[in-house]
């Protein structure tokens, strides 16, 4: 005989409970968002979210990494899909003008956004800067990559132009935020392309 699990069977669905802490998350931030707002929007317990997800901190890092594969891989997918870095960062810029401003969700990227502040969280701060960071050394890999193929002229400042494109999708997050349209951004995009070494 098999025993049976002990306590009682969850009573709501997971994946949905988790999509609505991501929207809740995006929309207000790490440090605003408290433990009642959570359990509300989900519409579960404080026990049921303890047991299902861990404590906030840790529900957050799993919304993190939902939110990456469901929306955020405005980076990565470009730079492994396009044959040259100028084509892919072209694309991550056009790709974060609509994403950005997308009416299914809240505006702006998660990554940035959320980690406005952290008063309380110095750890969760710090993972959020790691992954930013990440995407600007994904960046210059690739134009590094450019430049020994040729496709970027030699002594092509490689770290100042994917901190500069990086900074770029920052900017473009916070502007959606604050309610630029798509087209504001795709415009922001194109301009950003002209500062492309020739």
């Amino acid at each position: 005989m098999t025993p049976r699990p002990r306590g009682r069977p969850r009573s709501f669905d997971r994946q949905q409970a988790l999509e609505r802490a991501t929207r809740l998350f995006w929309e207000r931030g790490y440090d605003a968002t408290s433990i009642a707002d959570l359990t509300r929007v989900m519409g579960i317990g404080a026990p049921s979210l303890y047991a299902a997800f861990g404590d906030k901190k840790t529900l957050f890092e799993e919304v993190l990494e939902d939110y990456v594969r469901r929306y955020g891989n405005v980076v990565q997918r470009p730079l492994d899909e396009e044959p040259t870095a100028r084509e892919a960062i072209s694309r991550m810029l056009r790709e974060a003008a609509v994403g950005y401003t997308h009416p299914d969700h809240p505006p702006g990227c998660m990554v940035i956004t959320a980690s406005a502040s952290f008063g309380t969280s110095p750890e969760v701060a710090a993972a959020m800067r790691r992954r930013r960071e990440g995407n600007v050394t994904l960046l210059e890999r690739r134009l590094r990559a450019d430049v020994a193929a040729g496709t970027l002229p030699p002594g092509t400042d490689t770290a100042g132009l994917a901190r500069f494109y990086g900074a770029v999708v920052q900017g473009m997050s916070q502007q959606a935020r604050d309610g630029a349209s798509r087209a504001d951004l795709e415009a922001v995009a194109e301009a950003a392309m002209r500062a492309w070494p020739a």
